[in-house]
């Protein structure tokens, strides 16, 4: 089972990523700053799961978005709120030729279904409470 992380370990994980560096890497032939549709390019079976967000003993985490100043939600400096959507939904994935780290969830509405994915970067992680 995928362990989960809080904010703090979420971004001890993000920091020691950012710390080895990154080779160069064909998972980032689209930039993935802010959340994106998942790039047809992204060659899946690199990525590993390595966390989660998504709390056992909450069986319905909030829709509600933190988006201070109203900062969109696209955006490559919106927030990372592990409390908020749609990072509690997420899994934290590993690049297993890079090391990069990812956030990813599905996106589902009434006709589509929406693979999403935003890079982790341990200075956008804020934790802040619901």
């Amino acid at each position: 089972m995928t362990p989960y992380v809080d904010a703090a370990a979420l971004v001890a994980l993000a920091q020691r990523a950012e710390e080895n560096g990154w080779a160069p890497c064909s998972c980032t032939k689209t930039p993935l700053d802010g959340w994106q549709s998942q790039p047809l390019s992204l060659d899946e079976t690199r990525l590993v799961e390595v966390a989660t967000l998504m709390r056992e003993d909450d069986p319905e985490p909030t829709f509600a978005e933190y988006r201070p100043a109203n900062v969109q939600y696209w955006s490559p400096d919106a927030p990372i709120a592990p409390r908020y959507f749609p990072y509690n939904r997420c899994g934290v994935w590993e690049c297993s030729e890079c090391g990069r780290l990812y956030l990813r969830y599905t996106e589902g509405g009434g006709y589509f279904v929406d693979r999403r994915i935003r890079a982790l970067k341990a200075g956008l992680v804020e934790d802040v409470g619901v």
